[in-house]
């Protein structure tokens, strides 16, 4: 007769202590179902909205970090595809390498294409849904309205200003506003809202009413002039420059916003360097906003920032327009996703000690789910220090996750980490492969081989 087992008991706080990455507290099972638990067994559900209203954390918004080669890019895809049978839409503010076009492709959607040989065109400056509600909203709706809106275009237009090297004044802000109010045609009552694009406030500042300089308390004409070269020139160079035609033109192409995906695609945009990237980037940022916010079919969006390190180093106007939406996305109903190779991406955005790199590092606590891929150890020790991962967390991200594509550790603020292995069908390894271009069609493997990024 064998002798009895001997049996223990504690709580499951307790034996998370004891084995931090076995007994973690259990998430609801609802969302996109992503893969499976690898210490349970179990399926790992997501849904970032509801794991908010029932407190498991405090904000939607993801953080996804990767390199190359681990499967990330074939998770985020699986993520957006697996929640729109739950009524989320998405909204892929630029697709950089143009590796979400596939999976647009296979639900009959057509990207839009910015960048060489395309018509399309966007405008930055776009009153997108705003202007054909103008007139049913109240007066103190419009004053409402059009304060959130001329924030954001100064937000926008200061950003592209700092991203060619200028740094604009509290005085230059002032200026933009009365400018763009003038122009949209608001300077004088809210009768109407005129379409206006960049050319329009560039004219406005190179060839300006006496009423604006003279309202802006400056002494002179000439003078205006040259306190604000800086500021026109540099929208001069968004007209004349390697994004001539793409943002400073009035938009000509409608979103389908009863499609469950909508892509801005700018891998065409590649060839004219990181800067126009950056640049396109921050203009798609800023109309996004403007459109998702605005849309009252009570729809949940998500919104993906890919390579969104890009448009944060443009500097600190840019950094604080990301910080600005992460805050409201509880408030607009969205899920913001950003994806990135490593935390450092988020920190080299300006000179240490920053304010740039201040409020970039607070981009990561805006993000309550943080999605962790295979990294080196150098990179692990970064994601160690920032998101206050365990030894045996940081374990998991050098050693286990390193093994197969599709591995990751799935860190919910405050609770232990879950060791998650994405699972996709045939058919998704076929779209999300996003190596299919380097192998041929008679070498191209049927199974989820390394490669999938």
């Amino acid at each position: 007769m064998l002798a009895p087992l001997p049996v223990y008991q504690a709580s499951t706080h307790e034996i998370g202590g004891v084995f931090p990455l076995l007994a973690s507290s259990p998430l609801p099972a609802v969302g996109a179902r992503i893969g499976y638990d690898a210490i349970s067994g179990g399926a790992y559900y997501c849904h970032p909205v509801e794991h908010v209203l029932r407190k498991v954390c405090t904000n939607p918004n993801l953080a996804i970090f990767g390199e190359p080669g681990t499967g990330k890019s074939s998770t985020v895809v699986a993520f957006l595809l697996r929640m729109m049978p739950f009524g989320v839409r998405t909204l892929i503010s630029g697709d950089v390498k143009g590796e979400y076009t596939p999976l647009l492709k296979a639900l009959g959607i057509t990207p839009i294409m910015l960048g060489g040989g395309s018509q399309a065109r966007l405008n930055a400056l776009d009153l997108g849904p705003l202007a054909s509600r103008w007139e049913s909203w109240t007066p103190s709706r419009q004053r409402e309205e059009l304060d959130g809106l001329l924030g954001r275009w100064v937000r926008l237009l200061t950003a592209l200003a700092a991203a060619q090297g200028y740094h604009p004044s509290v005085s230059d802000e002032a200026v933009l506003s009365a400018a763009l109010r003038h122009v949209v045609g608001v300077s004088h009552g809210y009768s109407s809202l005129t379409p206006i694009t960049i050319p329009d406030v560039h004219r406005e500042l190179a060839d300006p009413r006496p009423e604006l300089w003279q309202g802006m308390r400056y002494a002179s004409r000439q003078q205006f002039l040259d306190h604000l070269r800086g500021m026109t020139d540099a929208l001069g160079n968004l007209i004349n420059g390697p994004l001539s035609g793409l943002f400073d033109a009035p938009t000509n192409f409608r979103l389908d916003w009863n499609a469950p995906a909508q892509s801005m695609d700018l891998s065409r945009l590649r060839s004219r360097g990181d800067q126009a990237i950056a640049v396109g980037l921050t203009c798609l940022g800023s109309w996004s906003a403007l459109v998702t916010d605005l849309q009252e079919d009570g729809d949940l969006r998500i919104v993906l920032r890919d390579e969104v390190w890009r448009q944060l180093g443009l500097g600190l106007r840019a950094v604080q327009a990301v910080d600005s939406e992460l805050r409201l996305s509880r408030a607009e109903r969205k899920i913001q996703v950003l994806v990135a190779h490593k935390p450092s991406d988020f920190l080299s955005v300006g000179a240490s000690g920053s304010k740039e790199v201040a409020i970039a590092k607070d981009l990561l606590a805006l993000c309550s789910t943080r999605v962790l891929f295979a990294q080196t150890t150098r990179v692990a020790d970064q994601l160690a220090e920032e998101l206050a991962l365990s030894d045996k967390e940081q374990e998991v991200t050098t050693g286990w996750c390193d093994e197969r594509p599709g591995r990751a550790l799935w860190k919910i603020e405050n609770r232990t980490g879950t060791k998650v292995q994405t699972v996709l069908s045939r058919t998704e390894r076929r779209l999300f492969d996003t190596n299919a271009q380097l192998k041929s069609r008679t070498t191209q493997p049927t199974g989820s081989g390394r490669g999938a990024s």
